[in-house]
This record gives C-alpha cells, structure tokens and sequence, in this order.
C-alpha cells in the first residue's frame, strides 16, 4: 500500500485513500486527477519514460506493481495470436518449444529487450499462420459463447433457487409465529444478547 504513489502528483494511497492508479501501455502508473489534467489538451507523454500516451489506452490499476500490470497486457496481446493448442503439434517437444518462444516474447517486450526484433517476429509468425490464427480464434469464440450460455443458464437457477429459499424462509417463519415459538426464539436470542 506504500508503495502506491502517483508519480505526477505525489498524492500517496494512505493520504488520499480513494486514490484510483491508472495504467498506460509503458507499465507507468498515473493518478486519475493527474490522467484527466495531462489529457485536457488533447495528448500527452508519460512523465517517466516520455512515451506518448493515448486516453484510451489508460485503465484502472489491477496490481500493485504496474511491472506485472504491463506483462498481464503483453501476454494477453500476445496470446490472441500465439494461440495454438497441444493438440495443434505432432509432439510434446514441439509444443513446448512453441511455449518457451512465447514467453521468451513476453519477457523480451516487458523488459524492453529487442523490441523491434521481436515485434518484426510477431508480425511474421502472423503472416505465416494467419488461418491457424483465424481458426483458432474461433473456436475459442464458440466455446466463450457456450460458458456464457452455461453461466446464464446457472445464473437463472440460482435466482430460482434464491427465490425458493426466501419463500421457504417466509413459510418457516410464519408457522413458527403462528405457533409462538418465533416469539420464544427471539426472547432467547434477546437475552444471550443482553449477557
């Protein structure tokens, strides 16, 4: 919690306990006052590193450590096109091979090593898999619809569910009052309290 300063402003998370850190595509964290200022004009550069930044690309700070925070983005930029299965490769060596290039890219983009190199890599290994790209995007698109149909679907039983347990709770109680043992329930429950 110390550790979350805005670097603009200084303002610290335990002076200013509502404090919101955003995070831009560099891994630098802003405050949300500091971020709404820098953009009054339209654009502007991280205070850091001088990158220049767009609005759109600021989110809200999910980790403490904007360094993880800027690796959790490259993985997930990555992985949209890096996005073969075992079952993809003719054997376990190849496929991990595959898994070591990945995170050799990852690393190398969080820590700034080789950039150009490894984006040119990136756009190659787009160009020579453009279908497998393609084909496996989709298939994650069915599977992404059918968890969102499951999750609905169970969404819906837990209200059922939720609505039955109230009624239960309503007939429970109403007998229970009906016969006076509410009422002794409560008188007992006053008195632990009362002790």
């Amino acid at each position: 919690m110390e550790d979350q300063v805005c670097p603009r402003c200084r303002t610290t998370k335990y002076r200013n306990p509502s404090l919101k850190l955003m995070v831009n595509v560099c891994g630098h964290s802003l405050c949300e006052s500091c971020v709404d200022l820098l953009f009054l004009k339209g654009s502007g550069s991280c205070p850091e590193c001088n990158v220049p930044l767009r609005r759109s690309n600021f989110r809200v700070q999910l980790f403490e450590d904007p360094v993880v925070e800027k690796e959790v983005d490259i993985r997930k930029r990555v992985l949209k096109d890096y996005n073969k299965k075992e079952e993809d490769f003719s054997t376990l060596e190849e496929f991990n091979d595959y898994l070591e290039e990945i995170e050799e890219i990852i690393f190398n983009l969080t820590n700034g090593i080789n950039t150009i190199e490894t984006n040119k890599r990136i756009d190659q290994y787009k160009k020579e898999n453009r279908d497998t790209i393609m084909k496996n995007k989709m298939k994650v698109g069915r599977t992404e619809m059918e968890l969102e149909e499951l999750l609905e679907i169970e969404k819906q039983m837990d209200e059922v569910g939720l609505k039955w347990s109230l009624k239960s709770c309503w007939k429970l109680k109403s007998r229970w009052t009906r016969s006076g043992k509410w009422i002794k329930f409560e008188r007992r429950s006053k008195r632990r309290e009362r002790r």
